[in-house]
C-alpha cells in the first residue's frame, strides 16, 4: 500500500550513504513532533504535550472477529537436526506462506518456517547453537538475534545480507549494497541462499527473540512475520520452582491491520521492498496496526487452572507502546509480580499493578489466579489503547488444581555490581528528529545512520555510562551487551526498570542514564531505536568493541 502523493524517485549523494527527501520528512508526522518539524516550535514548549503514543494506525478494512473467541496458540519448539559434539545444529528457511490469522482468511506472509510466529529455539545456557538459515523469498534478508551474546560475524549488521537465487545485483565489489536502497558498506558480508549462525549462548537464562534486521526494510518485514522466540534456561533458574511446562506461557504481543481481501495492510512506498525503502509521511513517527495479536492470534483467549502462571511477555510490535493490567470481570486488578528483564531474572521480585513494554522489551512476570473465582475471566488489558486495542488476551479460569510452584524472595545473585565509580568514561546521545540534506530524518547525536563511519569505539571490558535524551517515545536498544538504569530525569529508575535490561524505553522529552561493561566479543555492532521505522529511517549507530 503507498501514498499517490510521495515522488516516484529518491534523491542519492555519490560516496555515502544517501536520504531521499520523500522517505525523510519528518514534516506531516501530526501531534508534536510534525509541529517541531515544520513551525520551529521550542523542544520543551512541544513535549509539553508528552503524547501518549508515537505514531500513526492503519484501520482494517476486513470484518474483525470479537475479542476472546479465537484460542491462544503456543508456537512448537523446533527440534535441532544434529546434537553431536555438544552443539545444537537447527536448520530454518524462510519462505512465503499462507497463515490463517483471522477466522476463515488466510494471509499471506514471509515466515519462518512457514509460521507466524516462527517456531521457538529452547537452549541450554553456555551450550553452543547454530542455526542455518536458507531464504526463500524474493528480496535479501538478515537475521539478528535479539539479546544475544553474540559474536560479531553472526549477530545479523544490517549490510550482512542473504540474497535470494536469482537476485542480479553483483556480490563483490559493489558500491551501493543490493536491496539496501543505495547505500554504501566496504565491510559487509554478503553470502547467497544461506548463512549459518552461531550463537555461544554464554549468557544469563532469559527469553531472547530474533527477527529481521535488513538495512531499510526492517519495519515491513517484521510487519510481515520475520519474528520468532529464542528461551535460554539453566539449572539454577529450573531449581527456583516458578511455574513451569504447560503453567509457562511465552506470549509475543504485535498489532497489525488488514486489507479488505485478508492480506496485511502496511503503508510501504515500494510494496515489493526491494529497493525504495519508507513509508508515506503521515507514518513516519511510527505505523500501528487496530488488531492486537498474542502469538499470532487475534485477541485469544486461554483457559487455565486456578493457580500461578509464568507469563513471558515479548513485545514485538513496530511501534506500538503498551500499559498492561491484568483485571477481573468484576474489575479487580491482580498483581503481576515481575520476576524478570530483558536480560534474565532480577534480585528479588518485584510487584507490579501496571507493565509498560516497549517495542523489543520483554517481561517475566507472575499471576496467580487462585483467587479468581472458577469460571470468570482475567483480562489483560492495555491502557495505553482505544476501543479495541484496549483488548490483549484473556485467561479463562476452568477449574481449581494443585499448585506446587513458588516465586522465592531471591531469584538470582549473579547480576553485576556496576557503579558510577567504575565507568571510564561518560556519553550523551540525543534521539531526535532533525534536518538533513532537503528533509528531515530520524537522528543520534545530530546524525543519521552510515555503516561506514564508526560511531562508538569501545575497549572491550570497559564499563561506560552512557546518557540518553529523547524527543518522542524511542525505545532504545544496545546490541550484544545488557545494562542497568540508573536514573531517569535525574531521579530514580522505575520499578520496571530493575535488574538487567538491553532496550529501555524513553518516554517524550525524557532523559536516563545506563550503565554497562562492554565485554563478550570484539568487532562491529549497533545501537539504535527500537521503534521499527525509526530504525528504518536512520536511527542506528555504530558501536565498535576493540
Amino acid at each position: 500500500m503507498s501514498d499517490p502523493r510521495e515522488p516516484a524517485g529518491r534523491t542519492r549523494s555519490p560516496g555515502r550513504r544517501a536520504y531521499g527527501v520523500d522517505r525523510r520528512r519528518v514534516l506531516g508526522i501530526g501531534g508534536a513532533l510534525g509541529a517541531l518539524a515544520a513551525g520551529g516550535l521550542t523542544t520543551s514548549a512541544v513535549l509539553a504535550r508528552r503524547p501518549a503514543v508515537t505514531g500513526a494506525e492503519l484501520r482494517s478494512a476486513v470484518p474483525l472477529p470479537d475479542p476472546y473467541r479465537t484460542p491462544l496458540p503456543v508456537p512448537p519448539v523446533l527440534r535441532p537436526v544434529d546434537t553431536a559434539g555438544g552443539t545444537d545444529r537447527y536448520q530454518v528457511t524462510q519462505r512465503a506462506a499462507r497463515v490463517r490469522i483471522l477466522p476463515g482468511v488466510d494471509t499471506p506472509m514471509w515466515t519462518y518456517q512457514g509460521a507466524f510466529p516462527g517456531p521457538t529455539i529452547e537452549s541450554r545456557r553456555g551450550r553452543p547453537v547454530t542455526v542455518t538459515y536458507r531464504n526463500e523469498l524474493p528480496v535479501p534478508t538478515v537475521v539478528h538475534l535479539h539479546g544475544g551474546r553474540t559474536p560479531a560475524a553472526s549477530d545479523g549488521y544490517p549490510t550482512d545480507l542473504v540474497l535470494p537465487r536469482g537476485w542480479r545485483e553483483p556480490m563483490d565489489g559493489m558500491r551501493h549494497m543490493p536491496g539496501t536502497g543505495g547505500m554504501d558498506d566496504p565491510r559487509a558480508v554478503v553470502t547467497r541462499l544461506t548463512r549459518t549462525h552461531t550463537f555461544p549462548l554464554d549468557q544469563r537464562p532469559t527469553l531472547l527473540w530474533y527477527h529481521d534486521h535488513r538495512m531499510d526494510f526492517t519495519a515491513p518485514a517484521i510487519w510481515r512475520g520475520l519474528a520468532g522466540m529464542h528461551v535460554v534456561r539453566d539449572d539454577a533458574e529450573e531449581a527456583l520452582g516458578l511455574p513451569a511446562g504447560p503453567r509457562e506461557l511465552p506470549l509475543m504481543i504485535t498489532d497489525r491491520a488488514f486489507a479488505a481481501d485478508g492480506s496485511l495492510a502496511y503503508p510501504a512506498l515500494d510494496p515489493t521492498l526491494r529497493d525504495r525503502p519508507g513509508v508515506p509521511d503521515r507514518y513516519l513517527a511510527g505505523v500501528l496496526g487496530d488488531v492486537i495479536l498474542v502469538n499470532g492470534a487475534p485477541w485469544p483467549v486461554h483457559e487455565v487452572d486456578a493457580v500461578r502462571y509464568r507469563l513471558r511477555i515479548l513485545n514485538a510490535s513496530n511501534a506500538r507502546h503498551y500499559e498492561l493490567e491484568a483485571v477481573t470481570d468484576d474489575g479487580r486488578r491482580l498483581d503481576l509480580v515481575q520476576v524478570g528483564a530483558d536480560q534474565g531474572l532480577l534480585a528479588a521480585p518485584v510487584t507490579q499493578r501496571v507493565l509498560p513494554l516497549a517495542p523489543a522489551e520483554r517481561y517475566d512476570v507472575v499471576v496467580d489466579f487462585a483467587a479468581v473465582p472458577v469460571g470468570s475471566r482475567v483480562r489483560l488489558r492495555n491502557r495505553l489503547g482505544t476501543g479495541r486495542t484496549r483488548e490483549v488476551l484473556a485467561f479463562r479460569v476452568a477449574r481449581r488444581a494443585t499448585d506446587r510452584s513458588r516465586v522465592p524472595r531471591v531469584l538470582a545473585r549473579d547480576l553485576p555490581a556496576w557503579h558510577r565509580g567504575d565507568a571510564v568514561r561518560v556519553r550523551d546521545f540525543a534521539f531526535r528528529a532533525g534536518r538533513m540534506g532537503g528533509g528531515h530524518g530520524w537522528l543520534i547525536g545530530g546524525r543519521p545512520f552510515d555503516p561506514a563511519r564508526s560511531d562508538v569505539t569501545a575497549r572491550l571490558g570497559d564499563v561506560e555510562v552512557w546518557r540518553l535524551i529523547a524527543d518522542v517515545h524511542h525505545p532504545v536498544h544496545l546490541h550484544l551487551v545488557g545494562f542497568r538504569v540508573l536514573s531517569r530525569g535525574g531521579r530514580a529508575p522505575l520499578p520496571t526498570d530493575a535488574g538487567l535490561k538491553d532496550t529501555i524505553a524513553l518516554r517524550p522529552g525524557e532523559s536516563a542514564e545506563i550503565i554497562t561493561r562492554f565485554d563478550g566479543y570484539r568487532g562491529r555492532y549497533l545501537f539504535h531505536c527500537h521503534n521499527a521505522e525509526h530504525e528504518d529511517m536512520g536511527m542506528m549507530a555504530n558501536l565498535d568493541i576493540v
